[in-house]
């Protein structure tokens, strides 16, 4: 018996034969077009060519022939890492933004960004499969660790117009943090120099003179609530630095963000908040980002909901999102 699968808000604008590949990667184009010509795939119970552009909203007819083209349960990529099908729904779900050239997702903390040695899922390996026609690549990156919105580009041209983008500055990236300590002055510009782990007040090279020196990064922050020994932070970086937010965190402001077992572990809070917070995550959230679309120009702001681990953290300490 024939299928009827509801378009979703994220898949909008795809290209229905794009969308069948998705889903059924291993179906033949000229076994799809065979079954588009013989009405047995229909959008909103019409006939199709194949080119159409969905909407959300839009019925697709899928017949049952088409089953065993199903994507498998778990999909090995080119470099040997492996993910499943339920992997990829999970980063699906996480999209709130897709066009032709680029898709912007609410990134989980855990979910490393680049693949590597090592690495069994990332979010550019695992958005290559869920967009097989588009050539997928980074232009900025999260920490592991951190959750958030992140922008990945569809195309060369949108790849090249983003990274762009990102190194000059033009796009403006704000983050939220639940820091262990009281952070005074409550706003203020860090701007010193960050190297493997370590701050400095300048860029004086390490150990004994030998070595690359420091990297100068730059932080705006603004103390937007503070209950107890915690503050809920708005973090504005000019520069993009491994690790910027954390060790300016732990070591400029000495208050190392909940979660941070690299640079701090949470230290006296009352018992209620820890153990709320023993959920073994990072509370740094890539929440907001404004940036210049590749294509037409206009500028783009996107907001993210809070990832789970944190919502009932920041209600019980009633802290609030701006």
């Amino acid at each position: 018996m024939a299928e009827i699968i509801t378009v979703s808000s994220v898949e909008e604008g795809t290209r229905l034969l794009r969308w069948f590949v998705r889903r059924y990667p291993s179906l033949p184009q000229r076994e799809f077009y065979k079954l588009c010509r013989g009405g047995q795939i229909r959008l909103n119970s019409k006939r199709v060519q194949g080119k159409e552009i969905l909407r959300a909203g839009d019925a697709i007819r899928v017949p049952p022939t088409i089953a065993g083209y199903m994507q498998p349960t778990e999909k090995k990529s080119e470099s040997g890492d492996k993910f499943s099908l339920a992997d990829l729904e999970m980063l699906r779900k996480a999209i709130i933004h897709n066009d032709n050239d680029i898709v912007v997702f609410n990134k989980p903390a855990g979910l490393a960004v680049q693949g590597g040695t090592g690495i069994r899922k990332s979010v550019d390996k695992m958005a290559a499969a869920l967009f097989p026609y588009d050539k997928i690549s980074l232009v900025h990156r999260l920490d592991k660790e951190t959750s958030g919105l992140l922008v990945v580009a569809k195309n060369q041209r949108a790849a090249q117009v983003l990274a762009n983008a990102f190194q000059n500055k033009t796009a403006h990236k704000e983050y939220l943090a639940l820091l262990n300590g009281a952070v005074k002055p409550n706003r203020g510009v860090i701007d010193n120099f960050v190297i493997k782990g370590q701050v400095f007040d300048t860029p004086t090279r390490l150990n004994d003179g030998t070595g690359p020196r420091p990297q100068r990064a730059i932080t705006n922050y603004q103390v937007l609530s503070q209950a107890g020994n915690v503050s809920w932070v708005l973090f504005s970086p000019k520069t993009g630095r491994t690790h910027q937010l954390r060790l300016h965190s732990a070591f400029t402001l000495n208050a190392p963000i909940v979660g941070d077992d690299l640079y701090g572990r949470t230290r006296n809070v009352d018992d209620a908040l820890r153990s709320m917070l023993a959920t073994n995550n990072l509370f740094l959230f890539a929440y907001k980002i404004t940036f210049q679309h590749p294509t037409t120009g206009r500028m783009i702001t996107l907001r993210a909901e809070l990832p789970e681990f944190m919502v009932p953290v920041i209600k019980f300490l009633e802290f609030q999102v701006p």
